[in-house]
């Protein structure tokens, strides 16, 4: 036997204990980094209503220019008998619905609603967004109640 030599044991691994400690650091960052996450993408595709928006008040004053007359109706090519405006009755990626308001030629309402099935039917703060011929944009919680400038920030 060799002088100084004591039994020590070699650890290799880790013990139950440090093992369980890790998991609960783990289980807490997701707890608060998921939730932070999912609400940061449903804000991030509130773009998505407003730039279909935008984009089909565009083809009504184009419509307008070329018929004297808003449409009432989505489709694929322009037709003013049947005041068709060309455009898509869903944002790009299919997050919001699209609607037309054009009670005459004077004026009109579009409106993009989060389409229920979605993630983006989630975002309970921003609804529904809405632009008129006018330019005033407005967007509703899902209660009904105004919520214009958190949306549209």
């Amino acid at each position: 036997m060799k002088t100084g030599d004591t039994h020590r044991r070699v650890q290799r691994g880790l013990s139950l204990v440090e093992l369980v400690v890790v998991i609960m650091i783990v289980g807490v960052l997701a707890a608060v980094a998921i939730p932070s996450y999912r609400n940061y993408v449903i804000r991030s595709q509130r773009s998505d209503a407003k730039d279909a928006l935008l984009a089909l008040a565009t083809q009504l004053e184009k419509h307008y220019l070329q018929c004297n007359d808003y449409g009432d109706t989505l489709g694929v090519a322009p037709n003013c008998a049947g005041r068709v405006v060309q455009g898509a009755d869903a944002s790009e990626n299919g997050w919001y619905a699209l609607t037309i308001v054009a009670p005459d030629a004077t004026g009109f309402t579009v409106t993009a609603t989060a389409v229920a099935g979605e993630n983006q039917a989630q975002d309970l703060d921003c609804a529904s967004f809405s632009v008129t011929d006018r330019g005033v944009r407005s967007a509703l919680n899902d209660g009904g109640d105004d919520n214009t400038a958190e949306c549209w920030r």
